[in-house]
């Protein structure tokens, strides 16, 4: 069994987030004053959090976020961030430039619900959900490939540097202790991910790990909450376990859509 963290965080405010315009893929709008003042409350509240692995979309307004995430941090100034496509935003198709009133009005016309319509040259929410599905296998394979190459080595002391550093700001209690190994010892983290992705992206990819997944939430969190959108720069995180083989992964929900360091920045202003 291998255990890893992994962090959530939507990107900072665009223009066209406070106005209600669809941007999707299509409209690569960057961030906005607020939204780069987001992402720098988001690097001062995760900068002492050792990430092993950083992921981002390929979008502007995301590639901004994560580099104002990583110029705060004590120990992932120099780590390379992988942009990776799977991580965008939902396709809008026609519906993209356009307020979300319009694709509201485009599915009440349909006969459909907003959430679930599917504009002309969008994305489904099933195709979305499989560009989710696909990261993250391919994101528990990547750290069973890169433990599997470690076992040699004494994993000990970065795995609990890992976990201290994120149990400094985030809840995680008896999530972090869960899980132990032949011999009764508890598992450290194998690796610590930060990914920074979008809003309706997100949605899909927590909402597969709630019925594919069966992700355990805090007694505190609904499963409605889990799902909804995530505010401008929420964090969600996750401790995934996983072993190779044929068997899915589990994740156990820490915290979602956490907003402190916007709370923290606006209180020293």
């Amino acid at each position: 069994m291998t255990r890893f963290a992994l962090t959530l965080v939507r990107h900072g405010e665009t223009r066209l987030n406070k106005e209600k315009i669809l941007q999707g893929q299509g409209i690569d709008e960057p961030l906005s004053e607020t939204g780069f003042k987001q992402a720098a409350a988001a690097g001062v509240f995760l900068n002492n959090v050792k990430f092993t692995h950083v992921f981002s979309s390929d979008l502007t307004r995301t590639k901004q976020t994560v580099h104002g995430i990583l110029e705060k941090n004590k120990f992932c100034k120099d780590l390379t961030v992988k942009y990776d496509s799977r991580l965008r935003e939902r396709k809008y198709g026609v519906a993209e430039g356009k307020p979300l009133s319009e694709l509201r009005a485009m599915a009440k016309a349909a006969g459909e619900e907003g959430a679930m319509f599917t504009p002309p040259g969008g994305e489904t929410l099933d195709q979305v959900k499989m560009r989710g599905k696909d990261f993250f296998e391919f994101l528990c394979q990547l750290i069973l490939k890169e433990a599997g190459q470690n076992e040699q080595c004494s994993q000990e002391a970065p795995s609990n540097c890992l976990e201290a550093s994120l149990a400094e700001i985030f809840p995680l209690g008896k999530n972090c202790a869960s899980t132990f190994n032949s011999d009764g010892a508890a598992l450290g983290l194998a690796a610590s991910v930060l990914v920074v992705s979008h809003g309706a992206y997100m949605r899909n990819l927590l909402g597969y790990f709630l019925t594919d997944l069966k992700c355990s939430l805090p007694a505190t969190l609904s499963r409605s909450e889990l799902t909804s959108v995530s505010p401008n720069t929420g964090m969600s995180v996750f401790i995934v376990n996983c072993e190779k083989g044929e068997g899915k992964p589990t994740a156990q929900c820490v915290c979602a859509h956490l907003q402190d360091h916007l709370t923290r920045a606006t209180a020293t202003h």
